[in-house]
């Protein structure tokens, strides 16, 4: 079954087919769903899209994600009453996938229009972004993003990189990924946000492009890794796999 057909938010879809689930005894109180690559193929959606729906059930209180076993379901009496559609919003992987196609484009214009004050001041951002005062840190790096939308002169794509950005604080379920997920570390801020700046500076748009895409990727790997619910139970699968694989070369 995919959900795409049905318009509306792929993750939302997915909630409601779930939810529609447990109310008809398909999943049980103290059940376990089905594993997410399981469920990417019945929904025919990607692993994020998957991701999203189980931290809105979370949300929800249906479900409870347990390290190193799977996502289980909840006793429905306690759980919390049906979301409006503002309530639970746009997903994080929502927003990135989008900022992904936006801004690279972006970069790559910028690349093309770029002067010298807007290098400076994201010279200047790239050390605060290395503050050891995370949200210090993260001020800069919302500002280094809007300041190479300016620095294309085009009002709609400032006004659009702006709301993008702000769009992860207005939405509950963005920010409960974010939350979980934390930082995405001050080493790879750097290193990801230097390549796009030395793109600028040496006025490659392609260059640009892609290594903004390439910064926003791994953004996205980086909320897949930091979310992942079967991540300890795989670990362990394989480290049995490799004791097995180490006791028959031994025989």
């Amino acid at each position: 079954m995919a959900v795409g057909e049905q318009g509306g938010k792929l993750y939302r879809g997915i909630v409601d087919a779930i939810r529609a689930d447990i109310a008809n005894g398909i999943y049980v109180p103290g059940s376990r769903l089905p594993a997410e690559r399981d469920l990417t193929e019945r929904f025919g959606v990607s692993r994020p899209t998957i991701r999203e729906a189980m931290i809105a059930l979370e949300m929800l209180g249906l479900v409870e994600a347990r390290k190193g076993s799977g996502v289980f379901v909840l006793d429905p009496s306690v759980a919390a009453a049906a979301p409006g559609e503002s309530e639970l919003d746009i997903g994080a992987f929502e927003i990135i996938e989008a900022r992904r196609l936006l801004e690279g484009e972006v970069a790559a214009v910028a690349a093309t229009e770029i002067d010298e004050a807007h290098l400076a001041e994201l010279r200047s951002l790239m050390e605060a972004m290395a503050d050891a005062d995370s949200a210090a840190a993260e001020v800069a790096d919302r500002r280094f993003h809007i300041c190479i939308a300016e620095a294309t002169g085009n009002a709609v794509i400032i006004a659009a990189v702006t709301d993008f950005w702000d769009m992860r604080f207005r939405s509950p379920l963005a920010r409960e990924v974010l939350r979980k997920a934390g930082s995405l570390g001050t080493q790879s801020r750097l290193d990801e946000h230097g390549r796009i700046l030395r793109a600028l500076e040496t006025r490659n748009p392609v260059e640009a492009r892609a290594a903004m895409r390439d910064h926003l990727n791994r953004v996205i790997t980086h909320l897949l890794d930091v979310t992942e619910t079967e991540a300890v139970e795989r670990a362990r699968a394989e480290t049995a796999q490799r004791r097995r694989a180490l006791a028959r070369r031994t025989v």
